[in-house]
C-alpha cells in the first residue's frame, strides 16, 4: 500500500533505532525521505541503502540539533531537496542522567535545545513552508512516557517531553485552520541501541518487564507503524493527541 506516494518526509534522528524504522516504514509506503543524524556513519549508510533498495528517493543531512538554529536549516534543506516537504517527524532526542543538584546549565541547555527548542524552531520553519505553499501538512513529535511518568535523575529530559506534549496540544488548535495536523507519540520501553545496557542486564531488564503488563519490550517497528498511521489520511480527523505505545506501562507503573 503506497499511501505516501509523492510525499516528501523529514525524519530527524533517523540513522538508527526508532527514527530509522520510521523512515523505512514510510518509504515502504511510497514516501521520499530526508534522513538526518549527527554524522553520515555506517548506521546512516545502512538506512540509506535500505530505502534506496525500495526504489525511493532519499537524501541525508548532518545537523547538530543541540544548536537549535540548525533545525531551521535542516528543514529548509529538506524543502530544497524535493521542492517541498509534506510530513515532519521530530524524532531526534537525547537524555542525560544526573542528580538534580548536579545538573549544570550546559547539561540543561543540551537536553532542552535538542528535545524541545529545536523541535519548536524546526516545526515553525515547516509551518511557514506549508502556509507559503498553501498546502496541508503533518507533524509528529516523538515524546516519551516520561512526559507523564516521573523519572528520577532525568529531570530535564522529563521537562522537555512534558513541553512537547503541551506544544502539540496548543499547535493543534492554532494550526487547524491551515489544515496542518500535529500529534504526539509517547513510547515506553523500546528495544533500541540507546537501551543496549538494559538489554544486556537481565536483572534490570526483568524489573522493567514487571512494570509492563504485556511483559515485553516494544520494537522500533511498533512505533513506526503508529507514525505511518498518524501521518496518513487514515488519521485525517486526529490532531492534538498523544498516543502511548508502551505495552500498558504508563498506567501500571510503580517506581522500584
Amino acid at each position: 500500500m503506497e499511501r505516501f506516494q509523492q510525499k516528501a518526509v523529514l525524519v530527524t534522528g533517523s540513522s538508527q533505532g526508532i527514527g530509522a524504522a520510521c523512515a523505512i516504514k514510510l518509504a515502504q509506503q511510497g514516501a521520499d525521505l530526508v534522513l538526518h543524524g549527527l554524522a553520515r556513519d555506517e548506521r546512516a549508510e545502512d538506512t540509506l541503502k535500505q530505502i534506496e533498495a525500495l526504489g525511493r528517493r532519499v537524501v541525508f543531512f548532518e545537523a547538530d540539533l543541540c544548536q537549535p538554529a540548525n533545525a531551521i536549516k535542516l528543514v529548509n534543506d529538506a524543502i530544497s531537496a524535493y521542492g517541498k516537504l509534506d510530513i515532519l517527524v521530530n524524532n531526534a532526542g537525547m537524555e542525560k542522567r544526573h542528580n538534580f543538584v548536579d545538573i549544570t546549565e550546559k547539561d540543561y541547555d543540551q537536553v532542552m535545545n535538542t528535545n524541545l527548542k529545536s523541535v519548536f524552531l524546526g516545526t515553525q520553519a515547516f509551518v511557514k513552508h506549508c502556509q507559503q505553499a498553501n498546502k496541508p501538512g503533518v507533524v509528529i513529535n516523538m515524546s516519551s512516557v516520561h512526559e507523564e511518568i516521573a523519572f528520577p535523575h532525568f529531570t530535564v529530559y522529563c521537562m522537555s517531553k512534558g513541553g512537547l506534549r503541551m506544544l502539540t496540544r496548543n499547535l493543534a488548535t492554532e494550526l487547524a485552520p491551515y489544515n496542518i495536523r500535529i500529534n504526539n507519540i509517547a513510547p515506553g520501553a523500546i528495544a533500541t541501541p540507546i537501551n543496549k545496557s538494559l538489554l544486556e542486564n537481565k536483572e534490570q531488564l526483568n524489573e522493567v518487564l514487571q512494570n509492563i503488563p504485556l511483559k515485553k519490550l516494544g520494537k522500533p517497528e511498533d512505533v513506526a507503524n503508529l507514525v505511518a498511521f498518524l501521518a496518513s489520511d487514515d488519521a485525517s480527523y486526529i490532531t492534538g493527541a498523544t498516543y502511548l505505545i508502551d505495552g500498558g506501562l504508563t498506567h501500571h507503573y510503580k517506581e522500584q
